[in-house]
């Protein structure tokens, strides 16, 4: 499914609350802050057909506790489930940042 995620389908979805699966029971709620694109057009991958435009994602989520940088899976109504791998990038009084970087 990260193959398939762009910029556009984020884009518009800022201050949207997706769902990250820890387990079958456990979730935890991460609101999207940003999603910037990196280039203005695909990168070039050694020959390799690469149609989408890299961006980067932050998220913010609780300030407890700080989730290690891994792939988690994420539910969403518009998207369904899908992995994505994140890594905290900071923590403050309005909780713990985490980054994606789609290339």
């Amino acid at each position: 499914m990260a193959e398939r995620l762009t910029y556009d389908q984020f884009a518009e979805r800022l201050g949207e609350t997706f769902i990250l699966r820890l387990d079958a029971e456990r979730s935890v709620d991460l609101v999207l802050s940003h999603a910037t694109r990196i280039a203005d057009e695909p990168y070039d991958y050694a020959g390799r057909d690469n149609s989408r435009v890299p961006f980067s994602l932050l998220f913010l989520g609780p300030r407890d506790p700080i989730l290690p940088q891994r792939i988690y899976r994420f539910d969403d109504e518009q998207l369904g489930a899908f992995e994505m791998f994140i890594v905290p990038i900071g923590r403050d009084d309005r909780g713990v940042e985490y980054e994606a970087i789609f290339t």
